[in-house]
């Protein structure tokens, strides 16, 4: 049994002060407020681990190179498609487990990784099939992130249209070809678990859909991320992207749709009718341009939200937090949209990644939680809770994940000077 002593700590009630944990197996075994100092004292703030619900690993290398010249999401999509092609396995995990200790560095103590960087270059498999989602569950064994590895089925270059060159390492033959390729891969480790994903309706035919709503565990998607996707559904279904996901059964509870950026009235009723969550990235959407999702919309329609970092312009989750409240008050031109428990509830859905024992300090939970030091020129005088608006991930100083320190005194304990490992990947990418 482990005692910590926090100077204050996040709690289900909200922020208590003088809070011992006493942790065993992993796993918080009792909270009790108001304690005498005991143990090891963490001083600063403690909250729950945050759960990065949305990212694409190998986009870390695009961070600062792509806002020299004008352009439309389309044609950063291209750059992204040049930066997969010089990937394989082993460059790979030398680069995801950069970018999972920066993750780490930042309080995130799980991730869910859409994943459909799949094969060669050319569309080849590899002797493995599965070698590419190996590399990563190796990379975040070595950075000690918990994994969800959402598998993503990715069959089409646009509706009506083949995978281009540079997308045919995405691809499969068709949805039961993926769905053979991901029952054969059988990760070790305690820290990972497999989902599954539908890139989006482009890249998914929609007789192939129903194979993947039979998926019994987490299953995200790509949803109405730009108004274009919408238009050439309705051109080409008739219908919009999340009326052709609930027909063909990809809604549900398990079901997260990714940045839900544009929808109606009726697909906001149709996440919440089928409980299925939305998982917005503000930092990348406001990068890309995509727009403003209707975050208190869906919220109050009882969709519950999640967070993630997608595509790394920003590891951060301080901002990703701050920024679903900020982005919907620029939205609708008024404060005080999200209440600070409702804001720490989708920087910690952990659930929406099959992780349901992770995302707060209470016992029986999982053994996360992050330090957060309230003396840097960016938190001092402020209220603690208060600190999804005052910090950044420069004043995460500790890490636990499961029962084990992976960041101490703001160093990651695993892998040495991350940020070198970082700077040699990408730098090794780029002609």
């Amino acid at each position: 049994m482990m005692t910590y002593w926090c100077e204050r700590a996040w709690l289900p009630d909200g922020v208590a002060c003088a809070v011992r944990l006493e942790v065993a197996g992993g796993a918080i075994r009792s909270v009790t407020p108001d304690s005498p100092r005991a143990g090891t004292v963490l001083t600063g703030l403690a909250l729950p681990g945050f759960a990065n619900a949305h990212s694409h690993a190998f986009h870390r290398v695009l961070r600062g190179r792509t806002q020299g010249e004008r352009g439309t999401f389309w044609t950063w999509r291209e750059r992204v498609y040049a930066v997969a092609d010089r990937l394989d396995p082993d460059s790979y995990h030398r680069l995801a487990r950069g970018v999972f200790a920066e993750m780490v560095l930042a309080g995130y103590t799980s991730v869910g990784e859409f994943h459909y960087l799949h094969h060669a270059p050319g569309g080849k498999p590899y002797a493995d099939p599965n070698a590419m989602g190996h590399a990563l569950v190796a990379a975040a064994a070595e950075a000690g992130i918990r994994l969800t590895l959402l598998d993503t089925c990715y069959l089409a270059g646009g509706f009506g249209r083949a995978l281009g060159e540079q997308q045919a390492r995405f691809g499969d033959v068709d949805a039961e070809a993926w769905a053979r390729r991901v029952e054969s891969f059988a990760p070790r480790g305690e820290h990972v678990r497999v989902g599954a994903a539908v890139h989006s309706v482009r890249a998914v035919p929609a007789d192939q859909l129903p194979v993947l709503a039979k998926w019994t565990g987490p299953l995200h998607v790509h949803l109405s991320e730009q108004c274009a996707e919408n238009v050439e559904c309705l051109r080409h279904h008739d219908r919009t992207p999340a009326a052709l996901l609930a027909e063909t059964g990809v809604l549900g509870e398990r079901t997260v749709a990714v940045h839900a950026t544009h929808l109606t009235t009726d697909d906001i009723g149709l996440l919440a009718t089928t409980g299925t969550r939305a998982c917005f990235c503000p930092t990348t959407e406001r990068d890309l341009g995509d727009g403003i999702g209707p975050a208190r919309g869906l919220a109050d329609a009882g969709v519950g939200l999640c967070l993630g970092s997608d595509s790394h312009a920003v590891i951060d989750p301080f901002a990703e937090a701050a920024a679903l409240e900020l982005d919907d008050r620029l939205a609708a031109e008024e404060r005080g949209r999200f209440t600070m428990r409702e804001l720490l509830s989708a920087a910690t859905a952990h659930d929406a990644l099959g992780w349901s024992e992770v995302g707060v300090l209470a016992p029986g939970a999982a053994a996360d939680l992050v330090v957060v030091d309230l003396g840097s020129v960016r938190t001092a005088g402020i209220e603690p809770d208060g600190v999804l608006f005052g910090a950044t991930a420069a004043d995460v100083t500790d890490v636990l994940v499961g029962g084990r320190w992976i960041v101490r005194d703001r160093a990651h304990r695993l892998i040495a000077e991350p940020a070198q490992v970082l700077a040699k990947e990408i730098g090794a990418l780029w002609p």
